[in-house]
């Protein structure tokens, strides 16, 4: 069997482990409601950008923040539960449209995952303070290799579609470290872009390389935070019901859209929120309201 149907077939099988847990912690609360309207649009704008390379993890914090919509400590425990099965289903499209070396793009997906498993048990344990603190310095990074990236100030990239030796070293351990940094609510997928040119692959490769590492990672990952309930129900259930139509239109009708402008605007955005977490996080040190984690979710 074509091993690029292999992976396929195991993504399938993970993220259907992922939707019976979930489905059965769904089914166990006793107040869980649809989402609204405007969850459900927050799922679909942030999963459309996501699959025209821009991103959805700042944006979807961005917006949390700025409505109030989720508690800050549930926030990383949400984007990865929520945006699972939208991203699944922007890998299982990805991995057929590009072509990418098979043994790079296996490897860089198992060390996503384990960096994943791993920094989700500490994080969906971590206190609302930690979180913040957390999720503000990851922003502050995500929003330098935006802005970087806008001023193309890293490599264009090459023509090979994997590496060998040691760069498939180099993005192992660089992937791993980045599946980790999911759980906190940075993205993936511009820092996998970046990689990707350092290592002079094709910048195309990446979007199999970046979608399905995420698509692998984040059902894994969302099993810590679903088990230790450090997400919002029905918020998650908002962007996965809002996210698939979004994937499905923006992959095969849209395809591209001019988006220089946008991402300056999701600079400016993730910048401010960066800036609102690390002060929410100064103000409750300050008056010594250091809240410990607890088990609910919105």
């Amino acid at each position: 069997m074509n091993p690029i149907n292999v992976l396929r077939l195991a993504l399938i099988a993970v993220t259907a482990v992922y939707g019976v847990v979930w489905g059965r912690a769904m089914k166990a609360m006793q107040d869980l409601r649809f989402p609204s309207p405007f969850q459900l649009f927050v799922g679909y704008a942030t999963n459309f950008l996501d699959t025209l390379g821009i991103g959805s993890f700042a944006t979807t914090t961005t917006t949390y923040r700025l409505t109030r919509n989720v508690d800050d400590r549930v926030i990383p425990g949400t984007l990865n539960v929520g945006h699972t099965l939208p991203t699944t289903v922007q890998a299982l499209i990805y991995t057929t449209l590009i072509e990418v070396d098979v043994t790079t793009l296996f490897s860089m997906i198992a060390a996503s995952i384990l960096g994943s498993w791993l920094g989700a048990g500490v994080v969906a344990r971590w206190s609302k303070l930690n979180v913040q603190i957390g999720m503000g310095v990851a922003l502050l990074v995500a929003a330098t290799i935006f802005f970087m990236q806008q001023l193309a100030l890293f490599p264009s990239g090459g023509a090979d579609i994997g590496v060998t030796g040691v760069r498939l070293v180099i993005a192992v351990v660089v992937n791993f470290v980045l599946g980790a940094l999911m759980t906190l609510g940075i993205g993936l997928y511009a820092p996998c872009m970046i990689l990707v040119s350092l290592l002079g692959m094709n910048p195309t490769a990446a979007f199999p390389i970046m979608m399905g590492s995420c698509a692998f990672l984040m059902p894994v990952g969302s099993l810590r935070f679903i088990q230790e309930n450090s997400y919002s129900p029905r918020a998650a259930l908002g962007l996965a019901i809002g996210g698939i139509p979004a994937v499905l239109l923006a992959a095969y009708i849209v395809k591209s859209l001019p988006l220089y402008y946008v991402r300056w605007l999701v600079i400016v955005v993730v910048v401010y929120t960066s800036v609102s977490m690390l002060w929410s996080a100064y103000r409750s040190v300050s008056a010594g309201s250091i809240l410990e984690p607890r088990r609910a979710g919105m």
